[in-house]
Order: C-alpha cells, then structure tokens, then sequence
C-alpha cells in the first residue's frame, strides 16, 4: 500500500519534481515555483490518491493547499531566507530593500538647490511689510514727540531766532503783529514740533534706511547708520542754506516794495507757517545725492538715464522751486540754483556708486553655468 501524499517527507517530495524545474526557476519567480510544485506532484500521484485528497481536502496540510495554488497574496512557504529562489533579473526585491514613500516612489535626495530653499529666510508677504512699515511710523512718531518736549524747554529762543531775519528786514517803524488770542500759543508749538523733526531727523532717517534694507546687499546693509548720519545732515545742512542765505535775500526783497504811506505788518503766525515750510523743503532737497545713490544701487535709475533726462528734470526743477518759494524770481532762482547743483552731483553719486550691468559674454557665461547646474 503506498504512503498518502500528506504524509510523504519533504526530501521524498522534492526528489519527485522534474529536472526542468531549476530551469523553471531561473525563468520566473515564486509563483512560477509553486505552480510548478503542484504539477510536479499531480504527476507524481496515483489517480486514487488525487481523488483522496480531493475527497480529504479539510483535512489537508497547508503545503497541499500551497501546491494547488490556495495561497493568499502575502503568503510565503515556510523556508529559510538563504533558499527563497531570487527574481528574474537576479536582483533583490525593492519592496523589501528600500521603503517606500506613501505614493509607491522612492525618496530622493534632495538637491543642494533645495537645500538652501530650506533654508533661507521666507520672503516678506505684503502684510509684513505693512506691519513693517506701521512700526516704523510708530517709531519716529515717538522719537518726533521726544524731540518736540525737549525743544519746548528753548522755544522762546528758537522763536527770536527765526524772527530775526524779519526784524532785520523791516523798515523802521514796522513792526510784526498777533492777530488772535491763541496765535503765539499755537505758533510757539509749531516752532517746537518743527524743532523736534530736525532734532529726530538722525533717527528718523535710520528707520527709513532700516525699512529699505531688505531690497540691499548684505555689504551694503553694513552702512545703514553712516547713511542714516549723512541723511541728518544733508536734510540739517539744507535747513541751514535756507535760513542764512535764502531769507536774508528774500525779505529784503520783498519788503523793498514798502512805503511811507504803506508800511509792511506781517501777521507772525503766517510768516513763521511759510518760513518753516521754506526750512523743510530745503532740507528735503538736499537730500537727492543720497536717494540718487539709493536708487542706482537698487538699478532703478542710472547716470546715463539722468544724463538723457536732463532737459525734462531741469523743468520739473523749476516748477518745484515756482510752487515752494514766494511768486518771485529772486526766492526761486534761489531754491533752483542749488537743486540744479545737486542733481548734476547725483548723476556723478549714480556713475560711481551704480549697479553695473555686466558684459554680454559674461552674462552668457553665468547662464550657461546655471544651465549646468540646474
């Protein structure tokens, strides 16, 4: 009587399987293995004993249920790792070797490209900028109100000073008036208020230059506080043009038109309004040099522009000093003449310290090398 197939040893099953077997094996993979498992031992087993276990098939084993081909999609025989027969191509499993990411793919290492995205600071949105910008106000609006206490303390003095060019140009016998109760009050704080902007300008100027220092080279934000000095006393030194050359020549000129009959009485609060606007412009208008070296180095604007442009910017100059200054010619030649002076200075400012546009070849050169790296 022969042994049931359930019962056959392992050695006994394998000695069964045809020779083409190995061949089988170095042709497909493991499901190729087993099904040729199972026709090895349907031919190796008598009829009956196939009708046997098709008549006994809750009492087979798994590896009978293995032959046929019952196996589950994560089953495997159980045999030792050095005997599971590899792939086709001779290759490990990259199922088993490598993970995987939770889209199928394989990482991949990042770039150094991406490397540096990481980690460099996020570009400011436009809300932070505003939030930027906000604090920066709250900012020189303190450093205004600390300059206006403490210049309050000399305001009678600031008031004679700036008087002084009017009283020397009066006739005898003219003299300035108040022509409201709270006239001096209101007049006394706006000479202190424009004191403090003068006395805060050093400040204000920095925070001006610190909100623009994200649009410079990390050299050029090295030099924000020489710049935010130099603005103070550029915008100080157009004040001091202003009231010692401008208003001596002003006044007399306008009080020249006096006579015996009609005398000049100014009203103080509209002549210390006017002088203090005059103060400011000029102070402002100085400013160019700097803000043309601003502008150059960012590549909005450059010398050969303001060269092409100088008829145009001759005319908007006039048209400036014609709106700031009294309607004469005197106070306008006067505010004219030295923005003239100071726009042929900012194109030089811009032809030393511009962005340089670099050569054709070079250009094509740092293409070509991003080309590569890319």
């Amino acid at each position: 009587m022969s042994t049931p197939e359930a019962t056959r040893s392992p050695e006994a099953q394998s000695a069964s399987l045809p020779d083409a077997l190995p061949a089988t094996v170095a042709e497909g993979g493991e499901q190729e293995v087993i099904a040729a498992s199972a026709e090895a031992a349907s031919a190796d087993r008598p009829a009956e004993q196939t009708d046997s276990v098709d008549m006994q098939a809750p009492d087979a084993t798994a590896d009978e249920f293995a032959a046929f081909g019952f196996s589950g999609p994560e089953w495997r025989p159980d045999q030792d790792a050095d005997t599971i027969p590899p792939s086709g191509d001779g290759t490990a499993n990259a199922d088993t070797d490598l993970p995987a990411t939770s889209a199928g793919t394989l990482p991949e290492a990042g770039s150094a490209e991406d490397v540096e995205d990481a980690t460099a600071p996020a570009s400011m949105s436009l809300m932070d900028h505003l939030n930027e910008l906000r604090v920066r106000l709250v900012r020189c609006c303190i450093a205004i109100g600390l300059g206006f206490l403490a210049c309050w303390g000399g305001v009678e003095y600031l008031f004679d000073i700036l008087v002084a060019p009017l009283l020397a140009a009066l006739p005898e016998g003219s003299h300035a008036q108040y022509l409201s109760l709270p006239e001096a009050f209101f007049t006394r704080m706006y000479i202190a208020f424009v004191a403090g902007v003068f006395a805060a300008s050093p400040y204000i100027f920095y925070q001006i230059w610190s909100f623009i220092a994200p649009g410079l080279y990390e050299e050029e934000k090295r030099h924000i506080i020489p710049i935010a000095i130099l603005s103070a006393i550029f915008f100080i030194g157009g004040g001091a043009f202003c009231y010692f050359i401008v208003f001596p020549y002003a006044f007399n000129f306008f009080v020249s038109f006096a006579t015996q009959e009609i005398v000049v009485m100014p009203k103080i609060s509209d002549y210390l309004g006017f002088v203090l606007k005059l103060l400011i412009a000029f102070g402002l208008i100085f400013e160019m040099p700097l803000f043309s070296l601003f502008l150059s180095r960012l590549g909005i604007i450059s010398a050969p522009l303001m060269r092409r442009v100088r008829r145009y910017a001759i005319l908007v100059i006039f048209i400036v000093a014609a709106i700031l200054t009294p309607p004469d010619v005197v106070s306008q030649m006067l505010m004219a003449g030295p923005m003239l002076i100071l726009y042929e200075l900012s194109i030089g400012v811009a032809a030393l310290f511009g962005r340089k546009k670099k050569a054709p070849a070079t250009a094509e050169e740092d293409k070509a090398q991003s080309t590569e790296s890319a």
